[in-house]
């Protein structure tokens, strides 16, 4: 389902990839996260993302203009995974709830692997 908002003149309707495009966009800018990661079923490896392929590591769900978001993320190696995600989940938060008006009510990451900085 689609995220909606009913003004004075007329409906707005912001899709679902939009959304992840933004989340994806704005987990980039958080320290420690090298990049968003696909999980190939068939054999169970996890690969880099491109930056034009960010909504593949994103999932969104949006149900009465709540969102959820499901990122599976590669963390740099040597950083606090803990403080990294909290980081995360407050900023993506801030700014999706800015963007778009809406509640994120739920943001799960999933931490698919660890890659050393050069």
């Amino acid at each position: 389902m689609k995220g909606q908002v009913v003004t004075v003149l007329g409906q707005i309707t912001i899709d679902n990839n939009a959304i992840a495009q933004y989340a994806g966009t704005a987990a980039l800018d958080c320290f420690g996260i090298v990049g968003m990661a696909a999980v190939s079923m068939k054999d169970g490896f996890v690969k880099l993302l491109k930056k034009e392929s960010l909504t593949r590591g994103v999932n969104v769900t949006v149900n009465d203009n709540k969102i959820s978001i499901d990122f599976h993320v590669i963390v740099s190696y040597g950083v606090s995974i803990k403080t990294v995600t909290g980081n995360l989940i407050n900023s993506v938060k801030y700014k999706l709830e800015t963007y778009t008006g809406f509640e994120v009510e739920r943001i799960n990451i999933y931490v698919e692997g660890v890659r050393v900085i050069d």
